[in-house]
Formats: C-alpha cells, structure tokens, sequence
C-alpha cells in the first residue's frame, strides 16, 4: 500500500507539471530564469496554447511578447507575490537621450492575438512621475483573470485598435486616466482604486468602434479624497464608457464625467450608466451630456454583443 500510495502521488505530481509547457523560476528550478526568455521560446504562429507558469517573485524586466507569440496563456504562482515590473516612464531618456514617451513607458507589450493572463501582477514601479504604464496591451481577445495592474498615471494603456479585452476579478490602480486607449474592453467584477486625484478613464474609442470600455458589476473605491475623481474624459472625441451595476465610491464627484475642456466633445462622447450604487452614483447630478441608460438600452450590453461574437468566458 505504502508504495502504490507513493506511485499515485508521483502520477499526480507529475501530471500538474506536464499542464505548463514553461515554467520560470529564479532558482534555477524551471525550464527559464526570466518571464522573456519563456516569451521567445514559444513557437511563432504556432496553432496550439503555450501555457507557461511564472514561480513566485518579482521579476523586473521590460517585457515584449511579440505578434507572432500567439495563443500564450501565462499563469502565475500566486498573484499578489508573483510581479512584473519595470520601472521606465515618460520623461526617461533612452539611449539617444531622448524621452521615452508615454508608449515607450511601458513595463510589458503584448502584441500576440489570444492572449491569457492568471494570478498575476503587472507593474510600473517608477511611482508618481507623470504617464508610467505598467501594461500594454494591443493584441485581440485578451483575456486577464485576478490580476493586478499597479501604477499612477496612465496604469493601464488598452492600445489595441479593433481589440477585445476581458478583465474579470481584477484589481486596477492609479491617478490620471489610469485606464486609457482604444480597444473594446469589458471589466468584470474588477476593483477599481482610485489614488490622489484624476480620471478613471480616458477612453480612445475610434468613431467606427461602436463600444468602448464597459465596467459591470465593479467597484470603484480608493484613498484619494472625496469628489476628486470622475468617471472618464475623451482622449478623442467619440470615447465610449459606461459602468454598469457598479458600486461607486465617494472619490467620484457628483458631475461624473468630464469633456476635456473641448465642448464639441460633448457632442460625440458616449458616456452612460446603468443601476449604479453608492454615494459616487448621483444620476441627478450628471453633466447633461451623459446617459442614464432604459432597460431596454441596457439589454445591449452583454460580453457576446458588445464583443462581436467572442465569448472569453469559455476556457478561463
């Protein structure tokens, strides 16, 4: 009995570490060293998920998963002590002692389509220095799952255009337009935490793009103050955010939402909710230009509709 138990217990052991094709460590116990180094060993275009496991630590690289790394699903030891980061941002001279730039901030690209994302956290550690970026994210159907995305100004760049991203059960700081871009993203049951003062998002949504960022079920807190935050602002004038069912805190000031100082952009924003709660949620109060959504208008918003089809619920 003894042995069998022991011959079971190998099985299984063995089984669980056969499920990642990498495994990176920083004592040497993986296949890698570093998160890179497992980036480019996966096969371009390949036609099969490549699933790596990240060990606890923090890993501070400058991270580029190209458009030809397809179908990777990268899974972390355990969220909160498994980090990427990188500590660049927007006024960090390059080698030719230029500045970085907001795009060139960034701690982590990700280009390759089908991308997924487990229990971890994505960084930018260069704190409260203007636009830092800890993710880019450009690919199509992303999907992160209880992640982290900690920064200040500019955490999270949706770059994409055409891109679908799905965050469900993730947790998202900063100050200033902390999620920007112009990808279709839906936020699932996400905290969103708002520091110092700003904008929740600044959203980029391009005119031929008929949804932008959508929060349902979320909850917006933080410890910047009470009303010095609001909702979102356009980036480009037919920027389109909604939170729906969302708990809002007092951080978010009872106008709501902001047209960035261009009153045209009160014309082609699109900005609405829907059923939200708490003191952050003051329908009566909203600029004038902002949507309290119907029943009916709310229907709409389903992950499959707004998604084109795509339902990044299957597999996760």
């Amino acid at each position: 009995m003894k042995y069998l138990l022991v011959l079971v217990f190998s099985w299984l052991t063995l089984g669980r570490a056969l499920a990642y094709d990498f495994v990176v460590a920083q004592d040497g116990s993986g296949q890698f060293r570093t998160v890179q180094e497992a980036f480019n060993a996966v096969p371009d275009f390949r036609k099969k998920v490549t699933t790596i496991f990240v060990k606890r630590g923090t890993y501070k690289e400058k991270l580029i998963l190209a458009g030809s790394k397809n179908l990777v699903r990268l899974i972390g030891e355990d969220r909160d002590r498994t980090i990427l980061t990188y500590d660049d941002y927007n006024q960090k001279k390059n080698i030719f002692g230029e500045e970085k730039g907001t795009s060139g901030s960034a701690s982590c690209y990700l280009y390759g389509t089908d991308f997924t994302a487990e229990n971890l956290t994505f960084q930018n550690s260069s704190g409260p220095v203007g636009q830092a970026v800890a993710l880019w994210v450009a690919g199509d159907r992303m999907r992160f799952k209880n992640c982290r995305f900690l920064g200040f100004q500019d955490t999270l760049y949706t770059y994409g255009y055409g891109s679908r991203q799905y965050y469900q059960d993730c947790y998202i700081e900063g100050t200033v337009d902390f999620i920007f871009g112009s990808s279709t993203a839906w936020f699932e049951g996400c905290t969103i935490f708002c520091k110092q003062k700003g904008y929740v998002t600044a959203a980029s949504t391009p005119d031929s793009v008929r949804y932008g960022y959508v929060f349902n079920n979320c909850r917006v807190s933080g410890d910047a103050p009470a009303g010095s935050f609001l909702l979102g602002r356009p980036w480009r004038p037919y920027a389109k955010t909604v939170f729906l069912r969302c708990e809002l805190g007092p951080q978010i000031g009872a106008l709501g939402w902001d047209h960035w100082e261009k009153e045209s952009n009160k014309q082609t924003a699109r900005y609405a909710e829907y059923q939200n709660r708490g003191p952050g949620a003051q329908p009566a109060k909203r600029v004038m230009w902002s949507h309290q959504l119907s029943d009916e208008e709310a229907r709409q918003y389903t992950v499959e509709h707004v998604f084109r089809n795509w339902n990044p619920k299957l597999d996760l």
